[in-house]
This record gives C-alpha cells, sequence and structure tokens, in this order.
C-alpha cells in the first residue's frame, strides 16, 4: 500500500529518489519523507500529504546532497497520517533509518519490551517499533545490520517490504520483504530500490524481484547478495530484464493517467489478444492454459476469487464460463473466502484475478485454495508478482502500467482473457458448437474497434456529466452479463467523484431500491441488445413513472429507449456474451468527468491506494 525507493551509487541520490515517489505515488499519498546520508549526517525530511508537498518542505529544510537515500510515499494503516507517522523513521540513537510498506501484527507486544528496555517512541508507527527491534538486536548480540534484520524479522509477524540504512555503514543498504513487492534495479556500480521498476527505468532494465521471507544486502562494489530470511540460507537471485519503458508511465500528454488509461484500452485489448487469437484460422491458445486443459476441461467447478473491480471481471466470468463451458462458476470476495472454511476439492479450478499480482487477500485465498489440492490459475497484470509466481499456471494481460488507482483497462483487459480461457476449454469440451465458435473469435477480434468507437462519444459524455455533477446519489441497473457492469460503473463513481452510487440488477429494483427513485435520482441503465432488452424496457418504464432521471447505454440505433431515457449514451452493436467489454467504456468517461467537474483528483481519490498488500 505504500511506495518505496531506495538509491546508493555515484550519482546524486534525491532526484532520483524524488522522482521515484511521484511514480510510486499510485500506492499511497497522505505522506511521504525522505532521508539521504550527506556523509556526515542523515538528512530526514517528511510531511503529511502528497510528494508535491514534501518537495516543498525540503527546499526549506535540508540539503541534498548524498549518494544514499532511501523515500517513501504512505497510506496509512498505523497512525494517523500525520508529519510524525510519516516514513522514514529513526531508531533511538539516531544511526539506522527505515522505510516499510506492510503491517507488524505483534508490534504492540514488542514495543512494550523495548519501552521495558528503555526505548521510547515518537510515532504510533509499528515501523519504528520495528527499527529500534532491529537496533536493540544489533547491540545486544553485536551483529553486523544485515544480521540484526534477519533476526529481527523472525520475531515478528506480519507482511513487510523494508528498506534501511545505518549511517555508520554508508555503503550498504539492507531490504527484505514479505507480502509487499520489493524489486532491485542493478546498475553500473549502482543500486535501485522500490516497489516496482519505474522509479529506476531509465537507469537499468535489470531487476532482481525478491521472493518472500528473503532479504538482500546492497553493497557498493559487490554483487547483491540474497539469503533466506528463515534459515540464512543464500540464494542465487535471479536477474529480469525489464519490459517496462519510460513512455508507459507518463501521461503522455492527457490530463490524467485515468483519461489515458481509458483511452488505451483499444490498444492493450489487442495486445492482450495479439498471437492467441487469431479468428481466420479459428485458432485460440495461451500458453498457460494448454499444458493444463485437461484441469479445466474435468473440473466440477471453477472457483473465481478477487476483489474490487478483479471482482466484477470475475461476475462477467461466471456468465461466460457457465454459458460457453456448461461448468458451474462460483465468484468470491478474496477478503472473504478462507475465513468461511471454504469446501475445496482436488476437482476444483481457482481462478484469481488480481491487476497487481500483489492483492494480500487475493494471494491468501491462492495460497489456502493449493493448500486444499486446487488447481490455481492466476490471471494478473504485473510480470513476476508474487501471484503469478505462486499460482500452478496462469496468464498475463498485456494492459501495461496502470497507474490511475481506479482500475479502468485492467477490467477490459481481464474480461478478454477470461472469455479466450473459456473459448479455448468450450472448444475443448465441445460445448460450444463450431459456428458460435467463430463468430465469437470475429468478434472478439473487432472488440478495439468497438471500444474505439465508444470513446467517440467522450464529448457528448462529459455534456452529460455536467448535468449530474452536483447528485447526491446514483443508481445503476443492468442485467445478465451487464449487471456486473452495472456494478463496476457505480464503483468507478464512487472511488473518484465520492458520489454514493449503488449497481444492482434491473429486476431487484422493485425489491427495494424502487423507494429511493424520484426526480432527484439519476439512474443509470444499461439497455444494449440483449435476451432481457424488453425487460429493462420494463424497468425504464417503471422509473419514468416515478420521474427518475434515466441515462441509458443503449445499442447504436435504438429507438425505444432513446424515447424514453433523459440521456442517452450509445455503443456499437456488440453479441451479449462480449458487450461488457463496450458498455463499461461509457461508464468509466462519465465516472472521469463529474469527478473532475467536481475538483477531485482522479487518478489519487482519498483513502485509497492502487496495490492493497495488506488485509
Amino acid at each position: 500500500m505504500c511506495g518505496i525507493v531506495g538509491y546508493i551509487g555515484k550519482r546524486e541520490a534525491y532526484p532520483i529518489i524524488i522522482n521515484g515517489l511521484k511514480r510510486l505515488e499510485y500506492r499511497g499519498y497522505d505522506s511521504a519523507g525522505i532521508a539521504l546520508y550527506d556523509g556526515t549526517e542523515i538528512q530526514l525530511s517528511k510531511t503529511k500529504g502528497k510528494v508535491s508537498d514534501l518537495e516543498e518542505r525540503i527546499s526549506k529544510e535540508i540539503t541534498t546532497h548524498g549518494s544514499l537515500g532511501i523515500g517513501h510515499t504512505r497510506w496509512a494503516t498505523h497512525g494517523v497520517p500525520n508529519d510524525i507517522n510519516s516514513h522514514p523513521h529513526y531508531s533511538n540513537s539516531g544511526d539506522l533509518v527505515i522505510i516499510h510498506n506492510g503491517i507488524i501484527e505483534n508490534y504492540a507486544s514488542i514495543k512494550q519490551e523495548l519501552i521495558n528496555r528503555g526505548y521510547s517512541f515518537e510515532s504510533d508507527t509499528d515501523t519504528e517499533v520495528l527499527v529500534n527491534l532491529i537496533e536493540e538486536i544489533k547491540k545486544k548480540e553485536n551483529v553486523k545490520l544485515g544480521k540484526a534484520v534477519q533476526i529481527a524479522l523472525n520475531q515478528v509477524v506480519g507482511a513487510y517490504a523494508i528498506a534501511l540504512f545505518d549511517k555508520n555503514k554508508p555503503d550498504e543498504i539492507v531490504v527484505a520483504k514479505l507480502g509487499s513487492p520489493l524489486a532491485i534495479g542493478i546498475g553500473d556500480d549502482e543500486f535501485f530500490v522500490a516497489s516496482d521498476a519505474s522509479p529506476f527505468i531509465e537507469f537499468t532494465n535489470n531487476a532482481i524481484y525478491l521472493e518472500d521471507e528473503e532479504m538482500a544486502i546492497i553493497r557498493l562494489g559487490r554483487e547483491v547478495r540474497v539469503r533466506k530470511i528463515k534459515d540464512d540460507k543464500l540464494v542465487d537471485p535471479y536477474i529480469q530484464e525489464l519490459q517496462l519503458n519510460l513512455e508507459q508511465i507518463e501521461k503522455g500528454g492527457y490530463e490524467h493517467f485515468m483519461l489515458k488509461e481509458i483511452y488505451e484500452q483499444p490498444t492493450v485489448i489487442k495486445d492482450t489478444y495479439r498471437g492467441r487469437l487469431l479468428a481466420n484460422k479459428g485458432i485460440v491458445k495461451l500458453g498457460g492454459l494448454e499444458d493444463h486443459i485437461g484441469k479445466f476441461k474435468n473440473a466440477n467447478r471453477i472457483i473465481i476469487v478477487a476483489c474490487g473491480t478483479s471482482w466484477h471481471a470475475g461476475l462477467v466470468a461466471e456468465y461466460i464460463f457457465e454459458d460457453m463451458c456448461r461448468i458451474p462458476v462460483e465468484v468470491e470476495y478474496a477478503s472473504e473466502f478462507r475465513y468461511r472454511n471454504p469446501v475445496i476439492s482436488e476437482k476444483d479450478v481457482v481462478i484469481a484475478i488480481s491487476q497487481s499480482g500483489e492483492t494480500a487477500d487475493t494471494l491468501a485465498a491462492v495460497k489456502l485454495a493449493k493448500k486444499r489440492g486446487a488447481f490455481v490459475y492466476g490471471i494478473c497484470n504485473v510480470v513476476g508478482s508474487t501471484i503469478s509466481r505462486e499460482t500452478d499456471s496462469g496468464t498475463y494481460t498485456h494492459a501495461g502500467p496502470e497507474i490511475g488507482v481506479a482500475s479502468t483497462k485492467a477490467f477490459t483487459t481481464q474480461i478478454t482473457v477470461l472469455t479466450m480461457i473459456a473459448l479455448r476449454i468450450a472448444k475443448e469440451k465441445g460445448t460450444i458448437s463450431e459456428r458460435h465458435f467463430m463468430l465469437h473469435l470475429r468478434e472478439l477480434e473487432m472488440i478495439p474497434d468497438h471500444v474505439a468507437e465508444a470513446l467517440n462519444s467522450d464529448e457528448k459524455i462529459k455534456e452529460i456529466a455536467e448535468v449530474f455533477m452536483d447528485a447526491s446519489n446514483f443508481l445503476y441497473l443492468g442485467r445478465g452479463y451487464n449487471f456486473p457492469v452495472a456494478l463496476e460503473g457505480a464503483l468507478k463513481l464512487k472511488e473518484i467523484s465520492y458520489i454514493h452510487a449503488e449497481g444492482y440488477p434491473a429486476a431487484e429494483m422493485k425489491h427495494g431500491p424502487i423507494a429511493l427513485i424520484d426526480e432527484q435520482m439519476p439512474v443509470v441503465v444499461i439497455a444494449v441488445n440483449s435476451n432481457h432488452y424488453e425487460k429493462v424496457v420494463s424497468n425504464i418504464e417503471e422509473i419514468k413513472a416515478r420521474q427518475g432521471k434515466i441515462i441509458a447505454v443503449v445499442t447504436e440505433g435504438d429507438t425505444t429507449v432513446r424515447n424514453l431515457a433523459d440521456f442517452i449514451m450509445e455503443v456499437p452493436k456488440t453479441p451479449e456474451t462480449l458487450s461488457p467489454l463496450v458498455t463499461t467504456i461509457p461508464l468509466q468517461l462519465l465516472a472521469y468527468h463529474i469527478a473532475v467537474m467536481l475538483g477531485k483528483n482522479v487518478d489519487q481519490p482519498r483513502n485509497l491506494a492502487k496495490s492493497v498488500t495488506v488485509e
């Protein structure tokens, strides 16, 4: 949930760290801080607020010289967001300084023991407890910093990614990981540390991604040494060549990352099926699936575990898999899955969906499913992420970096992958006719063009947003494949505009939510051509009879709903099974424009972070 950046080498550390924090601000932005070593003393500055606030503060209170430093952007867990609770944190002696992403669950008992030994604490954080525990072990056991970190981490319970240094050893940074991502960039006698590779991509394409329960001692003039935290065993680290480029993590002329990512969807959907889908040859093939197709073919059921937007993609997949493959599907909130003692067997297939591949709740569900003997298949966007390593097999989406906290292109690329999986399994099982199989391949290949066409309605959607920007509540309705799209549309509006919104199956409206409808209530109805079209029209009539304001997503050329709705947003004609890929586009744009008109920070909505690596 927090962003970590570190540097040690021959360059000035400050510009690398501050720019890295800006790139990681999607991971947390309620406070930020930096610690630099200038050869004499540690220069530390931290503040509540964003990285821009930190920059302003630094300019007034510290010098920025030094080739060793660590920086942090925080999403608060222990302790409210304020200057004192911001990272980095000193040890009591002032020799050690640390940054930390994660939660130390047993920090309270450790803190009390340290207080009994004479330690004092300025902040309410578990992180300050950890750095003082490391210092106490270092002094008491008379060991080097790396060994003290190892001993301390064997005493704590929780999740962490940490980076720290000792001002008395300015040629060394110690890092460790459990449950939160950490990458080490390998340069020419210089090293970079970050939560992901974006802070150092212009300096090196070589990186080591630490595995859980691994730590590394990064020292100038020698290779990175990686050890297992539990047993001190040396690990031969794999140096990975990064595929990321600088252009992907810049705004590219768009006002916000979210808008850029909405407009990237035609390209990234095509990238996601490129080389996997050959419609003219009747081929859909995913490398991670082919060797395990029998597991899916013979599965008693498929269980999909995910959170947030990925959960909504899973709901769409439930319709697709059951329709095409005739396999029972259950879609579970990963955050609830492991706490209700679920019934899982070796005949089950569990699909875990996560944009970042680091979502703590989804990762916990993966580990439980594997322990119970299920075959676990991962769908995520980030190469080398924890879920991609923990699952038995899987498929990457190729959405590129998603910096905006509110997911957009993750949703459509996840649905694209899930659709290809369903088509391949249905073909293998013989539960789809050749004609329908070929039809879906051709139609899926055309989706990027349909999405591009839907984006052409941007200006009209902006006009609708201007009408409803002051609404206090929204209701979103959809049926069948587009019920999850209604949920996703409501989530987008809530996340970035802070307007209360709820998504419902359209048929459920009369079982309660209809009581809310009056002339002040905007109701967004997904009313594209489908098997439910007449039923949705009836729902619109019910809303209209109660003076609700109707914003309808309709298929191009629709006349019936056009005559009933107050406003329409048109999308190209698409088969119902693929319609969520286009119907979600106007809902993303509507939420975006309302939030911008309200002056909200759409890329960094309050209280949210992109990669939820704590429970």
